[in-house]
């Protein structure tokens, strides 16, 4: 007897109802996600609020929600979501108008650890989002108030509450003292 497992796809991931829960595929297996905590919300949120007011003041790209899925990869299919997102101007433009998931990496995504969230499962979305060209990952640590930004170059740099968060060559011009993220 031949025991055949499901494998889904974006298209799959898109059809499932909509029950409260963020789900996630990743090569083919439909993740969970447990909805966020008042802290992780509001982190999120201060981030995602002043990346977004940034980049639309200066015609950078566009900006996008928890919500949004890229697809990162094809057979099988991994789509991710991360916190916050940013896709700058030139990509907006030579993919055009999306009716589905974002085909590609971001180009800055954004993960704030929840107090459930165990360091691996961290650490992989880090690698996932790398390894699908994403520039810069920053991850918001709040149990530890730091703040690690990951680039694709492979290096790393842990901030803390004294710092700047910078966005570089990626989102120039964006700077946010990382003590506001806590406030």
């Amino acid at each position: 007897m031949t025991i055949v497992e499901h494998i889904a796809t974006a298209a799959d991931l898109e059809r499932l109802p909509d029950d409260g829960f963020r789900y996630e595929l990743v090569c083919g297996e439909v993740r969970k996600m447990t909805p966020a905590g008042n802290e992780h919300g509001k982190i999120a949120m201060r981030v995602a609020w002043r990346l977004a007011q940034h980049v639309e003041a200066h015609g950078l790209g566009s900006v996008y929600a928890a919500e949004t899925g890229f697809r990162l990869a094809s057979a099988p299919d991994t789509v991710r979501a991360p916190d916050a997102a940013f896709v700058c101007q030139r990509r907006l433009d030579a993919v055009g108008a999306v009716a589905g998931y974002w085909p590609g990496a971001p180009d800055l995504a954004v993960e704030v650890v929840s107090p459930g969230d165990r360091y691996g499962e961290v650490a992989e979305k880090v690698a996932a989002w790398l390894a699908a060209g994403t520039r810069m990952v920053v991850v918001v640590e709040p149990r530890q108030r730091t703040v690690a930004v990951h680039r694709i170059s492979g290096a790393v740099d842990v901030l803390r509450e004294g710092d700047v968060l910078e966005g570089g060559a990626v989102v120039p011009g964006w700077k946010v003292p990382v003590a506001a993220l806590f406030a």
